[in-house]
């Protein structure tokens, strides 16, 4: 079966680095969240996630990176956690999905009337049981006849980004059974580009880029569509539905090229510089 890609499909990184000092660039009530949290490590962490998540929002609609212009875009979490966008306190018609890894956070952006997910993980052993623990048995055999120890240690680290993706696009988390969610690697001839069959093993594969496709099938009546990709030992998924496209990597050169549509669900919001 070839995929339909339907809807376009955002992605971007930052690292601990890219984290300005002082609070400028935060809202007053992101400033009195920050304050609240009481450990160093969940301080930087969550100020790297906002960071991420407020320069792919402002460089999808072409805004400055500015503390006036940051400071006016808001991360706020939802009821069942997941982060919403709001612009001048109101909501922006723009979905993402937020992750961070060993110092690196990750923002997939959507827009609205989709559902999203993203996951970073690295590739390093989680102990013997825990294909067992979390995997169907389908999962657990490619685990198992991967041809070598390091090809085993990728997949079980892919298989489990892909599973926290589908339960964040689902809005579950780990509330539910993650053998609730299936993950499925297409063949070359799956997909209309003609990818090649994904090989897992971080030895042999120095700082892979390209996105190849993955699917999820929750509880036998769902298939989500997605991507993933390795950078060394760094694993990226990404989950949506509808189907997305290849994720289009922001940077400062796409500005002139992302056109924003309605913004506000709530009212009129210009995002004009």
């Amino acid at each position: 079966m070839k995929w339909k890609w339907q809807m376009d499909l955002y992605w971007f990184e930052q690292r601990m680095g890219d984290v300005p000092e002082g609070e400028e660039w935060l809202s007053p009530g992101e400033v009195a969240h920050l304050r609240s949290l009481r450990f160093p490590r969940r301080r930087a962490d969550w100020l790297l996630g906002r960071w991420t998540a407020k320069i792919a929002v402002s460089t999808l609609h072409g805004l400055r990176a500015e503390p006036d212009a940051l400071s006016a875009i808001e991360i706020r979490s939802a009821p069942s956690g997941a982060p919403e966008v709001f612009f001048m306190n109101a909501p922006l018609a723009v979905l993402i999905s937020l992750s961070h890894r060993s110092g690196i956070a990750a923002c997939a952006l959507a827009w609205a009337g989709s559902s999203l997910g993203c996951d970073l993980e690295t590739v390093e052993p989680h102990g013997d049981t825990f294909p067992a623990d979390y995997f169907t048995p389908e999962e657990q055999a490619l685990v198992t006849e991967a041809p070598t120890k390091a090809d085993g240690l990728c997949f079980v680290s892919l298989l489990w980004s892909a599973k926290e993706s589908a339960l964040k696009l689902l809005g579950e988390g780990l509330r539910i059974d993650t053998r609730c969610v299936v993950v499925k690697l297409p063949r070359a001839h799956e997909d209309e580009r003609n990818l090649p069959r994904p090989c897992f093993c971080a030895a042999t594969i120095p700082q892979r880029t390209d996105w190849s496709p993955l699917q999820v099938c929750y509880m036998g009546r769902e298939t989500f569509c997605g991507w993933w990709s390795q950078t060394g030992k760094l694993l990226r998924t990404v989950l949506t539905v509808p189907a997305p496209g290849p994720p289009i990597v922001l940077c400062e050169s796409l500005r002139p090229f992302l056109k924003s549509p309605a913004v506000a669900s709530a009212g009129p919001v210009s995002l004009q510089e």
